[in-house]
């Protein structure tokens, strides 16, 4: 089996780490601009199977011809160019798979479902964390429930030791953290499709120590294309960002103040774009590489064999510091890595452009998390009044 991996940023070394960790693989390619970042990789990552190659994604004959050469390719690249990629995985007949963040950016790669099924090959996206690993088990979650009245997602990736003002450091890409905390959510409420503004609905979400009580407030994008599937089956759906306590309030400030606004705005005789300079300061001032963690907990009640039930899939995930990966590299990554192997043995044999809580085998797919030490918990139980 070959493998394309798209960026060599830190998704996509997590990406390659975990794919040279197979034995059945035969190649990885390693594609960048930047053939200085490809290096630090490969420096890390000593393989003879990992092949490095400069490549500019925005060149589309080029990535077409990279790709020809893969049974998957796999985009850890900014999520603007997901979509050019994933035709360009239609011109080269290659199986595409990305990490998403963008709802829109997805809507458009889905609509190539039926040139994908001509070309025979599988494009996926959304396959990070969330979505990606919460789509998945909220799949898992309703697995034979004959009615589905609420799914409640709850994820967040925090520094170990927080330091304030806000309590958080930069474990992903500061484009599609901005993206949000300004896109408006979709949601389920009352059975009807709505959309909500981000940074709102604050509530209190409770962890075993040390965490204790910290605070979950909507963002956009988390859920993607849950509403469209669970529409008409459930009365409720959301998805929240966990954080410190503290952090809405404070992003709620500078979001109303137009600092993560994108028309530009005059400042003495230049034009600045408020979004680009709030971006910048935040890569230059945030924490980064620390030590981290991902809390997950997706809560779903309905009734299964007519019996009212709660399912709760809860995980918690520390870096791996020995092996130089952060919770949210693991936990963003691994999946991606994951799904692009059963892409490539078979296990996922539906064609097209697809949407992950329909078309991954639950099973296979917690069976390969579990065995990379992530440890996700389930209960079932009745429901708490």
């Amino acid at each position: 089996m070959k493998f394309l991996v798209l960026g060599a940023g830190q998704m996509g070394y997590a990406v390659v780490y975990d794919l040279i960790r197979s034995p059945n693989i035969d190649k990885v390619f390693l594609a960048d601009n930047n053939p200085q970042q490809i290096k630090l990789v490969t420096d890390q990552l000593v393989d003879d199977r990992i092949v490095p190659c400069q490549l500019d994604v925005t060149n589309f004959e080029d990535v077409v011809q990279l790709m020809s050469g893969s049974d998957v390719a796999i985009s850890c690249v900014t999520y603007i160019h997901n979509f050019e990629l994933a035709k360009a995985a239609l011109e080269a007949g290659t199986n595409f798979c990305d990490l998403g963040g963008n709802n829109d950016i997805v809507r458009k790669e889905l609509l190539l479902d039926e040139f994908a099924k001509e070309r025979g090959i599988s494009i996926i996206p959304d396959c990070g964390l969330a979505p990606g690993l919460t789509s998945i088990l909220t799949a898992a979650a309703t697995e034979g429930m004959e009615e589905i009245y609420e799914i409640r997602i709850r994820d967040g990736g925090l520094p170990v030791e927080p330091q304030p003002p806000l309590n958080y450091s930069l474990v992903f890409s500061v484009e599609g953290l901005i993206n949000e905390y300004i896109e408006e959510a979709i949601v389920i409420q009352d059975g009807k499709l709505i959309q909500v503004p981000s940074l709102t609905n604050l509530e209190e979400i409770e962890f075993p120590a040390p965490f204790g009580v910290l605070e979950a407030f909507t963002t956009s994008g988390g859920v993607s294309t849950l509403p469209a599937t669970y529409a008409g089956r459930v009365q409720h759906l959301d998805s929240k960002t966990i954080r410190y306590p503290g952090h809405c309030a404070i992003l709620r400030a500078m979001a109303l103040l137009g600092l993560m606004g994108s028309e530009p705005v005059k400042v003495d005789s230049t034009n600045v774009s408020p979004r680009k300079l709030f971006a910048t300061l935040l890569e230059q001032k945030l924490p980064r590489n620390e030590p981290d963690v991902v809390l997950l907990r997706i809560t779903v009640s309905g009734i299964k064999n007519k019996q009212p039930i709660e399912v709760i899939w809860e995980g918690i995930d520390y870096m791996d510091q020995a092996a130089g990966l952060t919770a949210m590299m693991r936990m963003t990554a691994f999946p991606a890595s994951i799904i692009a192997q059963m892409i490539a043995r078979g296990d996922i044999k539906e064609k097209g452009a697809l949407v992950q809580e329909k078309c991954i085998p639950t099973k296979i797919f917690l069976a390969e998390i579990a065995s990379r030490g992530i440890r996700l918990s389930m209960l079932e139980r009745e429901p708490v009044a």
